[in-house]
């Protein structure tokens, strides 16, 4: 019996997103985290990406549990494409469950069994033991793990932070986190999001303060404040500073109503609902007496902010009493998106308060005196930062060394890693097939299909049709060839080209003999003459489609 724990990185290193581990003692394995990323313009017409999971579908019959830190996309995007494929029971706190049966209502036809567990729960699975340590975030109900086998115990932080003034009144469990540190902690996997920024992150009611501050400042105005809808607590603040203010609340966007319900629903998030009002009915109160809680804050194409400053939102027209308050702060590559918007806003009459000109956001992941604090209470043998690109990975190894690690003790995971832990030893052991999946409207695929090449073609290079009737007998052109292009070239050298291009088809079909050729033949060698036409014309390499008519 092999007494080493393998440890197995199917998502979250090395990039931002799409968390998945897998955690494997002879044959059973745990998985924490099933999340997705979102697609950038390298991947046109995809919708999200998921963790390939070819490893645990390949070792179905083992894996006995999946584990949910928190109720982010990035943790729990992919739940449903992992029951799709595996039937576990999963764990996780109320909310994040109810996120979960949230976004399962999609997919009616999976059945999946839900526990759920709180803060200071210990879970038996196999020789698995489980404790569950209360830590802060910018969502409720978040979780680190504390992971016992018989080869030592792992503790995976999830996404944290250290806040001293938590809304909920109940800090990151540093005393816990300290006994098991006293105890012997084998491996520690720690989150990397925010280790390039020095000092500590800033506390949720800082915000909150800010927050109050903007809105009892600008009384007559109509306000609109954009956030995560996942941020719970920021939502309870912003409601209870309406409230304060007599200021009623009507929530905008699909992700912002549904999480304020299932909050609502299981006691995180608590308000008086006659202090609720429709979207639609906006207009009828007063400026002062409106307080539009909306999603969009990364300026994502569809969401209600976004479509506000385009005046495209019928409820909600932009004018020139409005504040808009974006309480978050650019996700890395939103940037472009988030300040078209604000400009948007700004053009149209409205205030606009964001994170570079007031405290409106804070973020729920531990910058570095935070990182350095759970590495002190923890005290492991081994270190492998987790959560992050590479130059997160590489800066934290260099903040462990710093507090005292030896090179040895600390390795950096990379996408499809396996490695050995065993109570004295850490060794990389080999790759699984790992990497990512791409889900849109027709299903699942691969990076390297050729439905993602095809769309990168065409907006790249365009599209050209050809159509050409042949009298198969007599092996002739009868009438002119027809040509559509779109992208291809300027309005302005259109018909020349067009014109050009029929030579080139004419030309090309007279170099043969064409009777009795297979409409195949004739078509790969219409394509490739055109292509080349094309490219020396252009420089691009369109696609191209011929069709060939017999006569």
């Amino acid at each position: 019996m092999n007494n080493k724990l393998k440890v197995t990185f199917l998502g979250g290193v090395g990039e931002i997103g799409k968390n998945m581990t897998a955690l494997e003692y002879n044959d059973e394995i745990i998985v924490v985290d099933a999340g997705l990323t979102f697609p950038d313009e390298e991947l046109p017409g995809v919708d999200i990406v998921i963790p390939d999971m070819t490893y645990l579908i390949e070792n179905k019959e083992k894996i006995k549990a999946l584990l949910l830190t928190h109720g982010h996309e990035d943790h729990i995007g992919a739940v449903p494409f992992l029951l799709q494929q595996i039937n576990v029971p999963i764990y996780g706190t109320r909310l994040t469950l109810a996120l979960v049966e949230n976004k399962m209502k999609e997919y009616p036809k999976i059945k999946y069994k839900a526990i759920s567990v709180k803060p200071k729960n210990v879970l038996k699975i196999g020789n698995f033991s489980i404790e569950f340590i209360k830590v802060s975030h910018s969502i409720a109900g978040s979780l680190a793990l504390a992971i016992t086998t018989p080869a030592g115990t792992v503790v995976h932080t999830g996404d944290f932070k250290i806040d001293y003034e938590p809304i909920d009144g109940v800090m990151t469990d540093l005393p816990r986190l300290g006994e098991i540190g006293r105890k012997g902690v084998s491996l520690l996997l720690c989150e990397s999001t925010n280790v390039c920024r020095k000092g500590y992150s800033m506390s949720e009611k800082s915000v909150g303060r800010t927050l109050e501050e903007i809105i009892k400042s600008h009384a007559e105005n109509r306000i609109i404040v954009a956030t995560f809808a996942s941020n719970i607590h920021r939502m309870q603040q912003i409601m209870d500073i309406a409230e304060k203010y007599k200021r009623k609340i009507a929530f905008t966007g699909r992700s912002m109503i549904n999480v304020s319900e299932v909050a609502m629903k299981i006691g995180e998030l608590s308000y008086n609902k006659d202090n609720i009002v429709d979207i639609e009915k906006v207009d009828k109160l007063d400026d002062k007496e409106i307080l539009i809680m909306t999603t969009g804050s990364q300026g994502e194409p569809m969401s209600a902010l976004t479509r506000m400053a385009a005046g495209e939102f019928k409820s909600v027209k932009i004018r020139n009493n409005d504040l808009v308050i974006l309480s978050a702060s650019p996700i890395p590559g939103n940037e472009k998106n988030v300040y078209n918007v604000i400009n948007a806003l700004y053009k149209l009459g409205a205030d606009v308060i964001y994170d570079e000109l007031a405290e409106v956001h804070t973020s729920g992941h531990a910058c570095q005196e935070e990182l350095k604090l759970m590495h002190s209470l923890v005290r492991p043998k081994f270190f492998m930062p987790i959560h992050g690109e590479y130059r997160h990975l590489k800066t934290h190894k260099e903040l462990a060394l710093a507090l005292g690690m030896e090179q040895r003790n600390v390795l950096l995971p990379s996408m499809g890693m396996q490695v050995e832990v065993g109570n004295n030893s850490i060794k990389e052991v080999g790759f699984v097939k790992a990497g990512q999946r791409l889900v849109d409207g027709m299903g699942i695929g691969d990076m390297d299909s050729n439905v993602l090449r095809e769309r990168k073609q065409l907006a790249e290079d365009g599209i050209c049709v050809v159509c050409v009737n042949i009298n198969n007998v007599a092996g002739e052109v009868t009438g002119e060839p027809f040509i559509i292009t779109r992208g291809v070239v300027y309005a302005d050298e259109q018909e020349s080209f067009v014109q050009d291009a029929k030579a080139c088809i004419i030309a090309s079909l007279k170099e043969s003999d064409l009777r009795g050729v297979e409409p195949s033949v004739i078509r790969a060698s219409l394509r490739r003459n055109l292509s080349n036409f094309i490219f020396k014309r252009t420089k691009r390499r369109p696609m191209i489609l011929t069709i060939v008519s017999l006569d």
